[in-house]
């Protein structure tokens, strides 16, 4: 891949200076989810090329590339185009798509999200629930995403659950909540036009960690995905079930690594695990591949 002849066409696609927000950019200008969203994927994307370019063929490459994939809210559709159910270009501007819609209906209410780190997990889904909250994301034991109305969450903040702290997160809105409806029909009507293949490698789906085998079941779940809760503690148990050894992170890398090693704690796929933050990271991934060529991701 020629990346900056790539990171052009996608530019050109999405209206975004993709180059110069990727490299020169400052916080403020890429924290509107409509930049930051597409940002995401293409970083992923890349750098899923480039670790390819490392591997140069090898027992590892065909084993990373028949490897289980999954992704993290937006990061679903760089697993998209790395299982090859759609392409690369399109996933880009359907990330573009996701983007400026979810900023919109961002726009339409007062809501945000806030993490709820620890306490009982029953106790806290109860305690949303009683707020009028929604668990947007269930990353891992004892981290709770919660979304909703801003003045909910001050409550929730005000009287958490027992044992358990509360942290605002500095987004735009209720993510993955009723409240992004409008940005799903809009998702919806793009995605429509888009041609989905039927997987070529398992891709677990972010909704409940089940493998999705159909380019348009596919579709479906990336659209439903806006308004429904990210479940990464169930992608994290189904790479578990399957098996996977080793895990790789693809850029922009550091959280998701994070939860696997804290939650497989003591496991194989917990021991190896690692973030492809940046080039300097490729020899050091190559060399996990290498080990375990038997189960990547």
């Amino acid at each position: 891949m020629d990346a900056p002849a790539t990171v052009a066409r996608w530019s050109e696609a999405t209206g975004l200076d993709l180059a110069q927000l990727g490299t020169t950019a400052t916080a403020d200008e890429i924290k509107d989810t409509a930049v930051t969203q597409p940002l995401i994927v293409v970083a992923a994307l890349l750098s899923y090329q480039q670790l390819l370019a490392a591997l140069d063929g090898g027992p590892a490459a065909l084993a990373l590339a028949g490897g289980p994939t999954a992704g993290h809210s937006v990061g679903e559709l760089a697993a998209a185009a790395v299982a090859e159910s759609l392409s690369a270009d399109a996933a880009v501007e359907l990330a573009a798509v996701r983007g400026r819609e979810m900023a919109a209906a961002c726009a339409l209410a007062d809501t945000g999200m806030s993490a709820v780190l620890g306490g009982d997990p029953e106790q806290v889904l109860s305690r949303l629930a009683e707020l009028g909250l929604d668990p947007a994301n269930q990353n891992a034991t004892g981290q709770v995403v919660a979304a909703g109305p801003l003045e909910a969450l001050q409550r929730l903040a005000a009287e958490p659950p027992e044992r358990a702290r509360v942290i605002s997160l500095a987004v735009a809105g209720a993510f993955h909540t009723r409240f992004m409806a409008p940005a799903e029909d809009a998702l919806r009507r793009y995605a429509d036009k888009l041609d989905f293949a039927d997987p070529s490698r398992p891709l677990l789906s972010n909704a409940d960690g089940v493998e999705v085998t159909a380019g348009a079941e596919l579709r479906d779940r990336l659209v439903a995905q806006v308004t429904l809760p990210v479940r990464w503690d169930l992608c994290m148990a189904g790479l578990a079930e399957r098996g996977v050894t080793a895990a790789v992170e693809l850029a922009p890398a550091g959280t998701l690594s994070g939860l696997i090693k804290r939650e497989m704690r003591g496991t194989p796929l917990g021991k190896a695990t690692l973030p492809l933050k940046s080039p300097d990271d490729l020899d050091s991934v190559v060399g996990l591949l290498a080990e375990h060529t038997g189960g990547t991701s």
